[in-house]
């Protein structure tokens, strides 16, 4: 049986009821959301910063690995990104700046394998991937990473302006 308490909300937000499992739990209160807070910070619409064109490192579980790249979409469904295995960073460094061809993976990650998803920051004094890259080879890491099948399309997103490197002829 579950027992509906009346439990009260420290500073000005009304009385909430809350059901409470018979044996207690970690919820203690909830703050009212429909509250006549104006202004209040749950309000203001947040911005998703996972979009088309974020440098993100993308940790998959079984099998465990991990990816750097520049994401194409995220859905429900899953992710799609173009990028590396992060244990090849180094490799794809010295490749570039001996300016041998290089394509990225363009994969999709299922929702299931994603354990989890981080935006490519600086941490602290130690510089993220992307300025690494851009540093050691002089490129920035979303022109090399475009996917050739968005290409012609117009949308470019974060790459607006960033100078795309030659289209290769076909074979």
């Amino acid at each position: 049986m579950v027992q509906v308490l009346p439990i009260s909300v420290p500073s000005t937000s009304r009385l909430c009821r809350l059901q409470s499992p018979g044996c207690g739990g970690d919820n203690h209160y909830m703050p009212n959301s429909q509250g006549d807070d104006k202004g209040a910070a749950t309000q203001l619409p947040a911005r998703d910063p996972f979009v088309h064109g974020s440098m993100v490192v993308v940790t998959l579980g079984n099998p465990r690995d991990k990816f750097w790249g520049m994401i194409l979409s995220l859905a429900p469904e899953g992710l799609s990104l173009s990028g590396i295995e992060l244990a090849s960073f180094e490799d794809l460094v010295v490749m570039v700046k001996d300016g041998e061809s290089f394509s990225p993976a363009v994969v999709f990650f299922p929702m299931h394998r994603i354990e989890r998803v981080e935006l490519d920051l600086p941490d602290g004094s130690l510089p993220s991937l992307s300025p690494r890259f851009s540093t050691k080879t002089g490129l920035h890491p979303t022109a090399l990473l475009e996917s050739p099948l968005l290409e012609g399309t117009g949308d470019r997103g974060a790459n607006a302006g960033t100078p795309a490197l030659p289209k290769k002829e076909p074979v």
